[in-house]
């Protein structure tokens, strides 16, 4: 079962390169998170909702809010779609342990060995104050709206 709305959301600790890496526990003394988990990096859906992001990040900003983008792909392949899109949000990888953090979620897909798409807005007490999951591979058009009317009623 996915983690809801109310609920504390799990620790995750996940690489963005072999150098860097993202943490809830870290991510929470600067800011809120949204937590976006999606299939598969070089995919159309997953770019229409990574563009979409990007396009509203400093709206995200605006309202203290880290975007992280996760799959389970591993972290090379993620930088280089990053690169390829020119986002300027954190791209994680889920690789190994593989999908631990989707697991966590709730929102792993054994049937294919990746994410469904699910959503996860954290606040800094680390309570998921918003969430959404779609298990079908369609896109989230409610997910950059619903999500920062959130957080601009949180403030």
């Amino acid at each position: 079962m996915a983690v809801r709305t109310g609920d504390a959301a799990p620790e995750f600790d996940l690489e963005v390169s072999s150098r860097e890496r993202v943490s809830l526990s870290e991510l929470r003394t600067r800011a809120n998170v949204l937590l976006v988990f999606h299939p598969f990096a070089f995919t159309p859906v997953c770019e229409d909702e990574a563009r979409d992001l990007q396009e509203n990040l400093q709206s995200f900003r605006d309202a203290g809010t880290e975007i992280v983008f996760v799959s389970c792909d591993p972290s090379p392949a993620r930088q280089a779609w990053k690169e390829e899109l020119g986002a300027e949000y954190t791209f994680a990888s889920d690789f190994w342990p593989h999908g631990a953090a989707a697991k966590a979620y709730g929102v792993f897909n054994d049937a294919n060995g990746a994410p469904h798409r699910g959503t996860f807005l954290i606040d800094r007490a680390g309570t998921v104050i918003w969430s959404l999951v779609k298990e079908r591979d369609e896109r989230r058009v409610e997910m950059v709206p619903d999500s920062l009317e959130v957080l601009a009623t949180s403030e």
